[in-house]
C-alpha cells in the first residue's frame, strides 16, 4: 500500500488513511467540501456502490470504499483530507438481469456521470480490448474481466476562475446573427493565429479570429459540440475520429482535444471572456439525447452500469433492448427525475461556471418525449423555464429526431428558437431549379407564419439557414449534384442523397468562366436572401469565403484538410460582400424593424405587399405558379416614402424588367455586384432592370 500511496497526490494519500464518512446526498458528483471531498451518486436499483481511488495517473486502484450513506436513490460519502487531483471511479453491485433492464457488474469500473474532468486511458479507449468484449459478444452473460486499467476515470477539480468582471453581451434577438463553427476547423489553418494555438480554444480567442468575426459582423458563435466526446469503435478501427462531436462522454467537461495547454477549463473560460469582450456571444451545441454506450452490444462505460433501467428508454416487453430515437443505439430517458437533473445540472454549469450564452439542442424532440410522443409542455421545458440560472440564455432546438412523428418544427414552447429546414429547402429549390412556388418562398422570407403563428411564436424564433455543418457547404451546393463521401469509408452510402443542389453545369472544380460566374452569382443571391429575410439568420463558417469540402456532405469523421477552412484560398470579395449585407441589415433594422421582427404597424397591419414583375399584386393563381421565379416584396407600403423598402428576387436565368411602385427608389443592394453595393437611382425609370439570379434591395428616398 505504501508504494501505491506514493503515486497519489498528497491530499489523496491523506484521504486513503481516513475513514469514509456518510457525507451529504447533494450536489451529485464530487464536490470540494472544506478539507475533504463529498461524493454523491445516483442509482435506484444498485445494492451497493463503491468509491474506487486511483494513483495520480489513473492506472493503479489504491483503495475501494463502499459509500456508507444512502438517501433515497442517492448513495453518498465524504472523504476527509481529499482535494483537487484525486482520481476516482465507481463500481455498482446489483442484479445482472438484462431481461428486466438491469446490467449491474461490479467488475466494471464506471465513470461518474457528473465528472468535471476525465482521465483517459493511455493511448485512448480501446473498444477491442479484452475488458469489453464479453458484453458485446454475449450480452446476456456477465463479463468477469476487471476493466479498470482501460476505463475512464474522473478527477476532482477546483472550479475557481477570475472572470475579471465578465458580463454577457446579451444581444437582443432582433440583432442576433449566428455563426455556426467548429473550434478546430475555424482556426487550424488561419494565418495570424500562433502555430501552437491553431485549432484550439485559445486560437478562437486570438486577435486574428476575432478580427474576422468582427469584420464579418456576426454577433454569436454557435460552437459544434465541445463537451468531451468518445470516438466510436468503427471510427477508431478505420483511423478516423468523431470530428463533429455528437457522442458526449463528459457533460461537464470541455473537450481537451481543443486545448492548447493542460488547463483545459481555464482555457475555455479565457476564450469565452475574450469573445465577450469583443461583443460576441458563445452558444454550445449540446447532445443530451444519447450516450456513447450504444445499444445492448455496446461497452459499459458509466450510465449502463450504474442503473441501466433508469438512465435509458428501454423497449416495452423487451427490456434488454433500447429505444433508439437518436440513431446512435440508445436514448436517454429524460422522463426520469435524475436524468432530467443531469441535463439541468449540466446546463447550469455551463452558464454559471463557464459563462456561455445559450445552447443548440441536438435532436431536441427527444427531450420532450413522454410515453405518448412529443409534448411541448413536457417536464424538461417547464423545468428549464423556471430555472433562475438559465433565464435569458438563448435556447435553440434542432426540431427533429428519429422517433415517431419526429419532425416537430414549430411545436416548441414560446421563447425557443428552432432550426427551420423548410427555409433551407425552399431557398435551395427556388434558386437552384427545384420544385418550388413563389408562395412557398414568400412564406419562408416572411417568417414562416404557417409554422409559428398558430402558437403565437415570433418570426425571430425561426433560425433561417441554407447551410449548416450537416451537408454541403455553400460553395459545394452550387458545385456538386452528387455527394462525394468516399473518404468516410462507408462506400459513399452515408450522408443524404437529397441535397437540392446544382453543379451549374459541371461536377466539381472547373476553369470554365461561365460556370464559375454562375456559381458566384448564386452564392451571393442566397446569402442575401438568408440575411435579409424575417427571422434569425445563421451562417455556416466558411460560406462567406467559398469554403469547400470537395463535395463531402457528411464529413463528421474528417478532422483534416477536408473540413479545416483553407484561409489561403479565401475569396476576399465574397467576405466583403457578406460583411456589406450584414452591415446593411444592421443599418436597416430601425427602418425595417417591422419587416425583420414580423410585427404589425400601429394599426395592426403587416405593412407588406407582394408584387409580380409587372408591378401588380399577387392573385391566388400567381402564388402557386411553379414556373415563375420572380417576386417582389414592398415593405412599408402603408407609409409610402416613410421607411419603405422594395426587395426583388429573380431566380431565372434571364434578366427581367420589374415595374416599380411609386417612390424615389435608390439602390441599397445588388447581389450581382462583387461588393453588393448599388448606386442605382430611379430618375425617370418606370422599371428596374433586374438581372438573372439576383436579389436587389431598393429604398424609397422620398421626403417624409
Amino acid at each position: 500500500m505504501d508504494r501505491l500511496i506514493k503515486g497519489l497526490t498528497r491530499a489523496a494519500a491523506v484521504a486513503v488513511h481516513n475513514r469514509l464518512q456518510a457525507g451529504r446526498p447533494w450536489p451529485l458528483g464530487a464536490t470540494l467540501d472544506g478539507d475533504g471531498v463529498n461524493f454523491a451518486v445516483f442509482s435506484a436499483h444498485a445494492s451497493q456502490l463503491d468509491l474506487c481511488l486511483f494513483d495520480a495517473a489513473g492506472q493503479l486502484e489504491v483503495e475501494r470504499l463502499p459509500l456508507p450513506g444512502r438517501s433515497g436513490d442517492i448513495w453518498h460519502g465524504r472523504l476527509p483530507g481529499a482535494g483537487p487531483g484525486l482520481v476516482y471511479g465507481l463500481r455498482a453491485h446489483g442484479p445482472w438481469r438484462p431481461d428486466r433492464g438491469h446490467r449491474f457488474n461490479a467488475n466494471k469500473l464506471l465513470l461518474d456521470p457528473w465528472a468535471r474532468e476525465i482521465v483517459t486511458p493511455p493511448g485512448g479507449f480501446d473498444w477491442r480490448g479484452p475488458h469489453f468484449g464479453a458484453d458485446r459478444e454475449f450480452p446476456q452473460q456477465i463479463d468477469t474481466h476487471d476493466n479498470a486499467a482501460g476505463a475512464h476515470k474522473a478527477r476532482v477539480v477546483a472550479e475557481h476562475f477570475d472572470w475579471q468582471g465578465d458580463r454577457p453581451p446579451a444581444t437582443p434577438l432582433v440583432d442576433t446573427v449566428l455563426y455556426e463553427m467548429h473550434v478546430r476547423g475555424f482556426t487550424k489553418r488561419m494565418p495570424g493565429v500562433p502555430e501552437a494555438e491553431r485549432g484550439t480554444y485559445a486560437g478562437l480567442a486570438s486577435d486574428a479570429a476575432i478580427a474576422h468575426l468582427q469584420r464579418l459582423g456576426v454577433t454569436a458563435v454557435s460552437l459544434l459540440p465541445v463537451q468531451q466526446v468518445l470516438d466510436e469503435a468503427r471510427l477508431r478501427e478505420h483511423g478516423l475520429v468523431n470530428y463533429w462531436g455528437y457522442n458526449t462522454l463528459g457533460f461537464f467537461c470541455p473537450d481537451p482535444r481543443y486545448a492548447a495547454g493542460p488547463a483545459v477549463r481555464d482555457e475555455f473560460r479565457q476564450m469565452v471572456r475574450r469573445l465577450h469582450q469583443a461583443g460576441l456571444e458563445v452558444l454550445l451545441d449540446v447532445v443530451y439525447n444519447h450516450t456513447p454506450e450504444g445499444d445492448e452490444r455496446g461497452a459499459t462505460l458509466s450510465w449502463r452500469g450504474l442503473d441501466n433501467a433508469s438512465w435509458y428508454r428501454l423497449v416495452e416487453g423487451h427490456r434488454e433492448r433500447y429505444e433508439n430515437w437518436s440513431g446512435c443505439g440508445n436514448t436517454l430517458d429524460i422522463r426520469h427525475p435524475r436524468v432530467l437533473q443531469l441535463v439541468m445540472d449540466s446546463l447550469r454549469y455551463w452558464v454559471t461556471e463557464m459563462h456561455v450564452d445559450g445552447f443548440r439542442f441536438d435532436l431536441a424532440p427527444v427531450l420532450g418525449r413522454d410515453g405518448h410522443g412529443f409534448d411541448g409542455n413536457a417536464a424538461f421545458f417547464k423545468t428549464l423555464q423556471q430555472d433562475p440560472a438559465l433565464q435569458g440564455v438563448k435556447l435553440i432546438a434542432e426540431p427533429w429526431d428519429l422517433g415517431p412523428s419526429g419532425w416537430q418544427v414549430g411545436q416548441f414552447p414560446r421563447g425557443w428558437l428552432e432550426w427551420n429546414d423548410r427555409f433551407r429547402d425552399t431557398a435551395r429549390s427556388f434558386w437552384l431549379g427545384g420544385d418550388c412556388t413563389r408562395g412557398e418562398l414568400a412564406l419562408r422570407m416572411a417568417g414562416s407564419s404557417d409554422l409559428l403563428q398558430a402558437r403565437r411564436r415570433s418570426p425571430l424564433e425561426s433560425v433561417n439557414y441554407i447551410i449548416s455543418h450537416d451537408g454541403f457547404t455553400l460553395a459545394d451546393l452550387v458545385s456538386y449534384d452528387m455527394r462525394h463521401n468516399e473518404a468516410n469509408l462507408e462506400g459513399n452510402r452515408d450522408g443524404t442523397g437529397q441535397n437540392l443542389s446544382w453543379n451549374c453545369g459541371w461536377e466539381g472544380p472547373t476553369e470554365d468562366p461561365l460556370v464559375q460566374a454562375r456559381r458566384r452569382r448564386l452564392q451571393r443571391a442566397m446569402l442575401a436572401m438568408l440575411l435579409l429575410a424575417q427571422g434569425t439568420p445563421m451562417l455556416a463558417a466558411g460560406d462567406e469565403l467559398g469554403h469547400t469540402q470537395g463535395g463531402n456532405n457528411n464529413p463528421y469523421c474528417q478532422d483534416n484538410e477536408i473540413t479545416w477552412i483553407d484561409w489561403s484560398r479565401a475569396d476576399g470579395k465574397l467576405i466583403d460582400y457578406s460583411a456589406h449585407v450584414l452591415a446593411l441589415r444592421r443599418r436597416l433594422l430601425p427602418m425595417g424593424a417591422r419587416w425583420f421582427t414580423g410585427l404589425p404597424d400601429a394599426r395592426g397591419r403587416q405593412d407588406l405587399s407582394w408584387l409580380r414583375r409587372i408591378g401588380e399584386g399577387m392573385a391566388p393563381e400567381n402564388w402557386n405558379d411553379r414556373m415563375s421565379r420572380v417576386l417582389g416584396a414592398w415593405i412599408g407600403v402603408a407609409g409610402r416614402g416613410r421607411d419603405s423598402l422594395l426587395l426583388m428576387v429573380n431566380a431565372r436565368d434571364t434578366d427581367v424588367e420589374f415595374v416599380l411602385p411609386p417612390g424615389d427608389w435608390v439602390g441599397e443592394l445588388d447581389s450581382t455586384a462583387d461588393d453588393g453595393r448599388s448606386a442605382w437611382r430611379r430618375g425617370e425609370a418606370t422599371a428596374y432592370p433586374l438581372p438573372s439570379r439576383s436579389l436587389v434591395l431598393l429604398r424609397d428616398a422620398s421626403p417624409h
